[in-house]
């Protein structure tokens, strides 16, 4: 369904009744990214709110340059999501930058989440602190990503040939490229990046760890190429209250597409726990 919010339209896919799951992908994803999440939350009674985000896929792709894709826009649009859908409570699961816009919504908008997920992502000081040296070898995209033009035609030269190096592993390749054809899309898809992590961030002091007072699930997987499993547990540091950790095997940066039924039952059991 396409969900028209204040300043931009999002292509949404909501599905079952129950208790709200508010699911957010990362780049270069769209809601495509969690289909074998939806059937299995739907059919364990809970509702699924799972938005493509600004920028990606079928939703809108507002003019203003990098500012437009903050993840405080995101964060604002996922609340104004929520009122829409007249939701005002709900677990909120994120992964690679949904992470990132979860994290947003667990923090400035706790009341409103009932529990907290984040996939691949943990804590991102732990990247932009000093001794993130192995983060940063593995996340030298997000340097590249800042050159705007220089990047884009890197990427996209003779059929995006080095972002499908950069995406090797990835279930739905050739999908999520098809989408980045559209004249501008892969600029608004890299924006996030570029509005969250810009060059001064990136070299300057790491920010502030945030502290977060719901119930948090941290999700790595063994495989991932661009993530390092101490970023991920260094958010129990973060976490004063329930905290839980797992590790899948077996699987790359999209585990819920490699290992989706082991990633099924991690969300059901913590769903629950915390229902």
């Amino acid at each position: 369904m396409r969900m028209e919010l204040s300043d931009v339209t999002l292509d949404v896919e909501v599905s079952g009744e129950g208790p709200a799951v508010l699911l957010v992908h990362g780049f270069p994803d769209s809601h495509e990214l969690w289909r074998h999440q939806i059937p299995a939350l739907n059919a364990a009674g809970f509702r699924t709110i799972a938005p493509t985000l600004r920028g990606y896929g079928g939703s809108d792709r507002p003019e203003g340059g990098p500012e437009a894709y903050h993840p405080a826009k995101h964060v604002g649009d996922m609340l104004e999501l929520l009122a829409r859908l007249d939701v005002d409570r709900c677990h909120v699961v994120g992964h690679d930058w949904g992470s990132g816009v979860a994290q947003g919504l667990a923090q400035f908008a706790a009341e409103r989440v009932a529990s907290l997920t984040v996939m691949s992502v943990g804590d991102i000081s732990v990247v932009l602190g000093p001794d993130g040296w192995q983060e940063r070898q593995r996340m030298w995209h997000m340097t590249m990503f800042q050159f705007e033009g220089l990047a884009e035609e890197w990427l996209s030269r003779d059929d995006f040939a080095n972002l499908r190096q950069m995406l090797t592993g990835h279930a739905d390749l050739d999908e999520v490229l098809e989408p980045l054809r559209a004249p501008g899309a892969l600029t608004a898809a890299l924006n996030i990046y570029r509005a969250a992590l810009p060059m001064e961030v990136q070299l300057g002091v790491p920010p502030t760890p945030a502290v977060f007072t719901v119930p948090v699930m941290g999700v790595w997987s063994t495989d991932d190429r661009f993530l390092t499993e101490r970023q991920m547990t260094a958010m129990a540091a973060r976490v004063p209250g329930r905290w839980r950790y797992e590790r899948v095997e077996d699987a790359g940066h999209w585990l819920q597409l490699d290992q989706p039924e082991r990633v099924n039952d991690l969300l059901l059991s913590f769903l629950k726990e915390n229902g």
